[in-house]
């Protein structure tokens, strides 16, 4: 298909909340849950553990990262990640709760308590920063568009400024949006990327922007209709948003991130939700802020 090619040169580089309890679908092994763990009283590593359950925010509309399946549960690579960062906790992802995060809501769950951690296609910023805490990155990613089959207005993914006059749909509140309005006023936002797909085939809008493999996901989804332009004009380095100030936990979770390049199980995570669609790329240095 055609979005494969704009991934080859990249793949080298480095609302009402729904919650489901369960593991995902697809074809993945679950990761192996430590079962003789103790952390320091007081941390948050000690009280999950302590719990036996973890509440994760995630996307329900995202191929490949972040879906719901067809028995309810979210299926994608995110969701692999939040399992290995259960399993490291001593929780098998069995005791996981789901919580569906939209791009406008992930800092204000963080911050009202909703969820333990947000795995949710989750772009590390300055501004997002001010307000949480991020562990990663896990995954860096890069912004480009998904046009109708031919791309009919010759959009280029590495320059923004071919969009022109066309109209360029995105979601609220994402770094996708603040990106773009940097070259045209001519976007229209909608809750879900997902929610892009009907504007563009009835021609009120173009084009939608975002992370290419968001866009990868929703072209393998409809084949035949979409594809992603070649290149990209932005880095995008996703992380795993968590409480301002907890150290303690952020720690834990970039060793637990670490671990899993050097073991295996991040690139069986990615192997089992990515890999039929994207080559597997390095796994990006954690940030030790």
């Amino acid at each position: 298909m055609k979005f494969k090619k704009a991934f080859t040169a990249f793949a080298g580089l480095a609302a009402a909340a729904l919650v489901l309890t369960g593991c995902s679908g697809g074809d993945s092994s679950e990761p192996e849950v430590e079962s003789d763990v103790s952390f320091e009283e007081g941390t948050t590593m000690a009280q999950l553990n302590a719990d036996q359950s973890i509440t994760i925010g995630v996307k329900f509309d995202q191929p490949l990262f972040g879906l719901q399946g067809p028995d309810g549960t979210p299926e994608g690579f995110d969701i692999e990640i939040g399992k290995i960062i259960a399993a490291k906790l001593g929780i098998p992802a069995e005791n996981i709760t789901w919580t569906e995060t939209v791009s406008q809501n992930r800092e204000p769950f963080i911050q009202q308590g909703q969820v333990d951690l947000v795995i949710a296609t989750y772009t590390i910023n300055d501004e997002r920063k001010e307000v949480i805490d991020f562990a990663g990155p896990y995954y860096v990613a890069g912004q480009s568009f998904l046009v109708p089959e031919g791309n009919p207005l010759g959009i280029d993914g590495s320059d923004p400024e071919s969009v022109g006059d066309a109209t360029i749909c995105t979601v609220t509140g994402s770094t996708s949006e603040d990106n773009i309005r940097e070259y045209t006023d001519n976007v229209i936002t909608v809750d879900k990327y997902s929610d892009c797909l009907e504007p563009i085939r009835t021609g009120e809008a173009d084009a939608l922007t975002t992370d290419n493999v968001i866009l990868a996901g929703l072209v393998d989804q409809n084949e035949g209709e979409f594809e992603v332009t070649e290149g990209t004009f932005t880095e995008e380095p996703y992380g795993i948003g968590l409480e301002k100030g907890d150290q303690e936990f952020r720690d834990f979770i970039n060793d637990t991130l670490e671990e899993s390049y050097s073991d295996g199980a991040w690139e069986a995570a990615w192997t089992s939700t990515v890999g039929d669609i994207l080559p597997t790329p390095e796994p990006p240095a954690v940030d030790r802020y």
